[in-house]
């Protein structure tokens, strides 16, 4: 795992050196380990290179590498899990290549010669960001992994093209402009992050997971091609299903688990995971443990707040299947002084607060391995998600109703406040015990009644997802531009409402909000994070699977619960779903509060003048008060501030 950064400029420079050295620099924790740089400059191009050595720890694995033919050179962030393989079919292929060394790295850049770019990518088995430079045609070539695990920017700024994998690298170029983007900042509001294309920066965007793009001195201009699309998998997994058995689904499952894993287990550097000991850590830590002859690694964290801990249910797990397991239970205190480093971390507004926990837990596993293997993906693979159900069997309920009368009742709804609705519903405790089981049942109506007007299953689901649910009142002159969710919804009508929304979450909440928030978060303290479920055979394999393979008898991820029971008891695995979260809510009361009143005063917002400073200041208002809830409002409009600030 490394730092790629560089850039191709039409202007004159004269101290490129020091300026791409300063782009490397930054992106120190991404590669604590050495650093390299490539100048040419009649053409006006600069790699460079920040390694984590994890593979080939020799100075064979350094980077940016030529190829041997000297054509290519290669800026390369990731892994490429199936390298050894290509590596023998490149042998086959070409005998006389002189091999230097056993990274990866040399594999992709021999494959690229022998195979070309495309055909490569479609070959490589793993995680990656890749800058190539080709020397022959004078073009630079960009490429991303097939879901997003590894990030990349890319932009002009002016006569100059940059690219790296973080924005701090592109910012220490002096010919970065660092104009905000307002209608980003709209999408900010609505995700709680930045969905790509879109960055906070005006001439900045995201390259797509599945793509990669090519700029030469003679077209300016762009050219991205699409490899991997996960609406294509869909849908060619839906033409071809899976009609084995459950056994034989099962079985095939455990198979393409065990292989992904064992794959994702090499490294020259001590390896571990993290275990929340829910569904999906815990089936990636079996299978890893049945495949070592050591005790794995393991890492979990703990809340002293009994509605946000899972570390007990870890220790349980890790305890049947032997695993090494180390835990850590954190204060609020050691959540709170996280916080100042957050915008440093996400480089841009980034507001999902369990960016907190994911942060510490890396930092307890950094004490003791450099890789780490996580249980990220298996939501959206397998259903897990709740409000996937919830979604869809609110539609088919709504649905049935005028929309015209579904309007009125959410009207009759919100006319009364959530406190009055607590109220109502505790006096209505001693009638009906059942009410008893609704807490904070104002603030459930409210969230309730907001979607009810929703004109389909797809509106109704961006409802249900939105922070903010209309962006722009809040943002001073922004506009929302279109998004997958948005805007330009790819056509799945092959999909029905469940599948999706799981579709969906592949091609944006995965990637900008998950995979983002573990890369940062591990990539901080200089841990290379891991995630198996994300082989694209695998998640191939699961659109393949009938929807009720993973919904059954209102059981989420069932064919998962199936392979992970063959190696842990039910009983410690079967009980309801927690999120990996921090009691933002009360903090905003308590002991943040005067952090929070500060980046959320009147003056400050007016003097900033992005935000609409009286919507903000009353919801700010009816939080202090227990009337409402609404953290995951404040905490975006937080989180920008800091960062702004920052």
């Amino acid at each position: 795992m490394c730092g790629i950064v560089g850039f191709q400029s039409f202007a004159s420079l004269p101290d490129t050196r020091i300026v791409v050295q300063a782009m490397a620099d930054s992106l120190l924790n991404r590669g604590p380990d050495s650093s390299g740089i490539w100048i040419d400059e009649h053409v006006g191009i600069a790699l460079a290179h920040r390694r984590l050595a994890i593979l080939e720890l020799s100075v064979a694995g350094h980077q940016p590498m030529h190829s041997t033919s000297e054509r290519y050179v290669i800026a390369f962030n990731g892994e490429v899990y199936n390298h050894n393989k290509l590596r023998a079919e490149l042998k086959k292929a070409n005998l006389s290549h002189c091999w230097r060394g056993h990274s990866d790295t040399e594999t992709l850049l021999a494959a690229i010669e022998t195979w070309g770019i495309e055909a490569t990518l479609q070959r490589c088995i793993g995680m990656f960001a890749i800058a190539l430079w080709d020397k022959e045609s004078q073009t630079l070539t960009l490429a991303r992994d097939r879901v997003g695990e590894k990030p990349l920017y890319y932009g002009w700024q002016g006569d100059t093209f940059l690219f790296g994998s973080e924005l701090k690298a592109l910012k220490t170029h002096p010919a970065f402009q660092a104009d905000i983007n307002r209608d980003a900042l709209c999408l900010y509001m609505r995700h709680n992050y930045i969905p790509a294309p879109y960055s906070i920066y005006q001439g900045i965007q995201k390259l797509l997971p599945g793509t990669w793009l090519q700029v030469s001195r003679t077209q300016r201009e762009s050219e991205t091609k699409t490899y991997w699309s996960g609406v294509e998998v869909s849908r060619q997994g839906k033409a071809t299903p899976f009609t084995g058995s459950p056994e034989d689904a099962v079985n095939t499952l455990e198979n393409l688990l065990k292989n992904a894993i064992g794959q994702q287990m090499m490294a020259d550097v001590p390896l571990g995971a993290f275990l929340s000991g829910g569904i999906d850590s815990s089936t990636v830590v079996a299978l890893m443990q049945a495949q070592s002859s050591q005790p794995i690694k393991t890492f979990s964290i703990g809340f002293h707040e009994e509605l946000y801990n899972e570390a007990a249910h870890a220790k349980e797990v890790a305890q049947h299947l032997g695993t090494d397991h180390t835990e850590l239970y954190v204060t609020p205190d050691d959540c709170m002084q996280v916080i100042p480093r957050l915008p440093t971390l996400y480089d841009e507004p980034f507001a999902d607060s369990s960016q907190i926990p994911t942060f510490l837990v890396s930092q307890l596993a950094r004490q003791h391995v450099t890789v780490s293997l996580s249980g990220d993906a298996g939501d959206e693979l397998f259903a897990g998600y709740n409000r996937y159900q919830l979604t869809a069997n609110t539609w088919a309920r709504l649905s049935r109703i005028p929309r015209p009368i579904r309007q009125w009742a959410a009207k009759t709804i919100t006319s009364i406040s959530p406190a009055s609705w607590n109220r109502i519903a505790n006096t209505l405790k001693s009638v009906i015990p059942s009410f008893g089981q609704w807490a904070n049942m104002g603030d459930k109506l409210h969230k309730g009644a907001r979607v009810m007007a929703s004109h389909s299953a797809a509106d109704l689901y961006i409802g249900m997802v939105s922070g903010w649910q209309y962006p722009t009142n809040v943002v001073i002159g922004g506009t929302e531009p279109p998004t997958f969710l948005t805007g330009y919804l790819p056509n799945l009508s092959h999909l029905n409402t469940v599948e999706r929304m799981m579709v969906l979450d592949l091609l944006t909440y995965l990637p900008d909000d998950i995979l983002c928030k573990i890369d940062r978060a591990a990539m901080g303290v200089s841990l290379e994070s891991r995630v198996p479920f994300l082989d694209h055979r695998l998640i191939e394999f699961a659109w393949q699977l009938p929807l009720e393979y993973k919904l059954r008898e209102n059981q989420t991820k069932w064919v998962l619960r199936q392979v992970l029971y063959r190696h842990v008891p039910k009983e410690l695995i079967d009980r309801p779903k927690m999120g990996f979260g921090i009691p933002v809510d009360s903090w905003l009361r308590g002991s943040l509060r005067d952090w929070a009143e500060n980046l959320l005063s009147e003056s400050r917002l007016r003097q900033d003048g992005y935000f609409n400073p009286a919507l903000i200041r009353q919801k700010w208002k009816e939080h202090l008060s227990g009337q409402r809830n609404w953290q995951n409002d404040l905490w975006s409009v937080l989180m920008f501030n800091a960062w702004i600030e920052h």
